[in-house]
């Protein structure tokens, strides 16, 4: 079953009926309509993929019929069927915008290729407009996981393995933020047997959960103020793919149903829609959050969890991967030399011992922005520690709520253990210089800038309420 719809307007009502029977055994969902007026009623609820029109109608007529619809939704494909008038006459349709014409007597073969190319004519237009659309937003995403460390071949053999079974399972790839989800996500892809097909990646944290219904299951015309058109969700423009759901743990429960829907039954259903449509997906997800405990609480739906988790897969930190550190640096070294210009050769000896001590709390994305950012910085070939400008988690002193601490890098380089100074009972202190203000702004700014702003996320990262988040960013005037 493919799960398209075909709607037959022909008042030859035993014409239309074996269209519609052929049509039904070749997996299509079919429905007759005797004139141009049923017809128009029939698109307000079924919403064809495919038109099949008579010119000659009771009332009017094909041609007029064709002009409604291009107005109610150009992207719907219209073939017309005649047995009168002339060539021409067909050509005059095509130019007003029918997807292609047929002469009757219709020959059914014929019409179910036609039927199949509309089909994919419109999947294709809208999956088109789909990826121009995203590839305005980001960039193109790096090629292969880096790393040599036993934890992290483990997790790449075990995505291989994945990547070659036929009917991939549902996967869930867990892990602190920054450990490279997304990155293992585009691997299991690359690998399959899918690779060509697409890859659609959702930002769940990213998408109002007003939107995100729309987003995931596409919109009919009308279903909402700003909905002027029909549009394909993104689990339809993964059709024959992969659709990775990156932090699913933030999906709102009202909408978490639905979504176990989709998964389990492959089916879904646009917002403002009547029908289910089938779907071809294979399922990534991921989360920074331990669902498995969210679902106890009920902050999770638990059959949505076991659902997504038939196979889990866990990214270690990158403090775990020993001298994986050194080779991400020399990657990203490289890359940005690439980016910017640059003439960078290497790392300082104390660089490279300060890269290992420190304990990158917000992981492989925290290590792009340090190299990055040093190698903006830098003026000569060599990284020198002073460039890295790294800092380390350390406990608030005063409520006990947990902060990040900034450390000099001239004091973690001159640190045998690379250790934020402590205070007599053991409670990290700012640096020498830095009064607490600045230093507690600091982590502040340092920690939005990793969770790319989320203040959920950013209060989970401290170790403070979002209450208490909210007063401090008030208190020091940042957004």
């Amino acid at each position: 079953m493919n799960g398209s719809t075909v709607l037959i307007v022909d008042d030859e009502r035993t014409l239309a009926r074996a269209i519609k029977a052929f049509l039904t055994e070749s997996g299509y969902e079919a429905e007759v309509a005797g004139d141009a007026e049923q017809a128009l009623r029939l698109l307000e609820t079924m919403r064809p993929d495919v038109v099949f029109s008579d010119v000659r109608l009771p009332g009017m007529n094909g041609i007029d019929l064709l002009r409604k619809i291009r107005e109610f939704d150009p992207a719907i494909p219209v073939v017309i069927m005649t047995a009168h008038g002339t060539i021409e006459g067909a050509v005059e349709a095509v130019k007003l915008g029918a997807f292609d014409y047929l002469k009757k007597p219709v020959d059914l073969e014929e019409l179910k290729l036609l039927a199949d190319r509309a089909r994919e004519h419109s999947q294709l237009r809208q999956e088109l407009s789909y990826y121009r659309r995203r590839d305005a937003a980001r960039e193109s995403p790096l090629a292969g996981v880096i790393g040599d460390s036993p934890a992290i071949r483990a997790v790449l053999d075990q995505a291989r393995q994945i990547a070659g079974l036929d009917e991939t399972p549902p996967v869930l790839i867990t892990g602190e933020t920054g450990t490279g989800k997304g990155l293992v996500a585009r691997t299991i892809h690359g690998a399959s047997p899918r690779a060509t097909r697409p890859f659609i990646e959702v930002n769940c944290t990213a998408l109002p959960a007003t939107l995100m219904e729309a987003e995931l299951f596409g919109h009919e015309r009308g279903a909402f103020t700003d909905a002027k058109e029909s549009r394909m969700g993104l689990f339809e423009a993964a059709d024959g793919g992969f659709l990775f759901l990156d932090e699913v743990g933030d999906v709102e429960l009202s909408l978490q149903g639905k979504l176990l829907k989709a998964v389990e039954d492959s089916t879904i259903r646009r917002v403002g829609g009547v029908r289910d449509r089938r779907i071809d997906v294979r399922i990534l997800a991921a989360t920074n959050r331990d669902l498995g405990r969210d679902a106890q609480g009920e902050q999770f739906r638990r059959d949505l969890y076991f659902r997504l988790a038939v196979i889990i897969l866990h990214l270690p930190p990158l403090r775990t991967r020993g001298s994986d550190v050194l080779l991400l640096a020399q990657h990203y070294l490289s890359r940005f030399n690439a980016k910017y210009g640059k003439q960078v050769r290497q790392f300082d000896p104390r660089a490279r011992d300060l890269l290992l001590a420190y304990p990158w709390p917000g992981n492989v994305r925290e290590l792009s922005h340090v190299i990055e950012r040093a190698v903006l910085w830098s003026r000569g070939p060599t990284l020198d520690p002073e460039h890295l400008s790294l800092t380390t988690p350390g406990p608030e002193p005063d409520t006990g709520e947990r902060l990040a601490e900034p450390v000099s890098a001239a004091d973690m380089a001159g640190s045998t253990s690379g250790a934020a100074p402590v205070g007599k009972a053991g409670t990290a202190l700012p640096p020498p210089g830095m009064d607490l203000e600045r230093w507690e702004r600091a982590m502040i700014e340092q920690a939005l800038r990793d969770c790319d702003g989320n203040q959920t996320r950013t209060a989970q990262r401290l170790g403070i309420s979002r209450d208490t988040l909210r007063y401090r960013l008030k208190k020091f005037g940042l957004s």
